[in-house]
Order: structure tokens, then sequence, then C-alpha cells
């Protein structure tokens, strides 16, 4: 008890003197997982929209993959994108293994079904008596689309930050194509991971701290998104 006290108080002062190695370690943390998020939005939010507002065959059977890929297991995608990117792999010409692109890579992947499927999700379960409005009104097919996207920016807002979730907790993908090099690949869950075998609890845990303050800070951003969605649609 006295050792887990002693580490909390090691990691609080690491955090109040921004220590910065610590806060190196964040910084990588956000801009790695921030890229892979807009990526992510940018890829996924128009295709969420296709699958919602378009049909076309093999619809239903894309919307199905794009659901299952949601459950993708972290290592499976490092593992797919370290074959890709490695030496004697398709895209190994382009050098980026072990490399914070190969992380956000490896992330976009993973965040890339959550933000397409929750916006299909989205956008689908918007009243059908906007686009026969919009339609009535003589919008082109553009601008129908933007008025059912920004009735459901609160749904898709939501999709956002649940990826963003999703790819600030992540390890196994990132550490397998980032190879947790100090100062260059180094991020918070995998220094955690680190630091805790090499028995160093107090930067862990003021890493530790840090990941949950900013989870904290995500569910309350997204429960606040989500409350002011269903007021609007009251």
């Amino acid at each position: 008890m006295h050792s887990l006290l002693q580490g909390i108080v090691q990691a609080l002062d690491l955090i109040f003197h921004l220590d910065p190695v610590l806060f190196g370690i964040i910084f990588l943390s956000l801009k790695v997982s921030g890229l892979a998020l807009v990526i992510a939005t940018v890829l996924g939010l128009p295709l969420g929209a296709v699958l919602s507002l378009k049909r076309f065959p093999g619809r239903d059977l894309a919307i199905s993959i794009t659901n299952t890929l949601m459950g993708l297991p972290p290592v499976v995608v490092g593992l797919i994108v370290y074959l890709l990117l490695s030496r004697r792999g398709p895209l190994g010409f382009l050098g980026l293994l072990y490399s914070p692109s190969a992380m956000i890579i490896a992330q976009t992947v993973l965040a890339l079904p959550i933000v397409t499927a929750l916006c299909h999700s989205a956008i689908r379960n918007i009243d059908p008596i906007i686009r026969q409005a919009a339609r009535t009104l003589g919008a082109t097919p553009q601008q129908e689309t933007r008025a059912v996207i920004h009735e459901a920016r609160y749904g898709i807002l939501s999709a956002i930050i649940a990826a963003f979730g999703r790819v600030m907790a992540e390890v196994g993908s990132i550490l397998i194509v980032g190879g947790n090099i100090a100062g260059y690949t180094r991020v918070m869950t995998t220094t955690i991971a680190l630091e805790t075998d090499k028995g160093n609890f107090e930067l862990a845990l003021a890493l530790g701290i840090i990941l949950l303050a900013i989870s904290f800070a995500i569910n309350a951003v997204l429960h606040s998104v989500q409350k002011k969605g269903t007021v609007s649609t009251a």
C-alpha cells in the first residue's frame, strides 16, 4: 500500500513539474491518434452517408462487413499493417515501418469502421421527412445530402468521439508497427506496459492518470453530445 501511495505521489510530481519526457509521450499520443481520427473521419463520413442514402448492389453486404470490422482485434490489424509495410511487403519501399506514420495507418484502420458504421446508423435514423422536405423545396441531391448530415450531426459527432476513445486506448497494433522506440514511437499505452514491466511505476502511473483523465473527458463530451442530440430530436 505504501509503495502504491509513493508511486502516485511521484507520478503527480512528474505531472505538476511538466516532465519533458512525460509530456513528449503525451504529445506524440495525441498527434498520432488525432491524425488517425482526422483521416478516418474524412473517409468514414462519406462512406457512412453513401451506405445510408444510396441504393446499390452489395449494399447490405457492405454494411455487414463494416459492422463486423468494428470488432477487429488490434493485434490482427497490427499484423496486417506490419506485413504490408515490412521490407518484403508490397509497401515496404515506403520505409514506414517502426515510425509514427505506421502507427497512424494502424489506428486509422481501427477507427475507420467505427466512424463509418456509426455515421451510417446516425444518418439512417434521420426522419425521411427531412429528405422529402428538401426535395419539395427544390434541393439538389448534394443539398439534400448536406441537410440530412446536418440533421444527424450529433450522432456523427458521437461516432467520431467514440472512435477517438478507441484509438487513444490502443496498445497491440501500434506496438507491432511502431516498435515502442523511445523518443520516436513511444506513446502512452505502450509506455505504461513497458515501464510496468521494468518496475518504473511512477512514469506508468503518471501516464495512467493522464490517460484516465482523457478517457473521462471523452466520455463526458460524448454524454453531452448524446444528451443534446436527444433534446434536439424531442
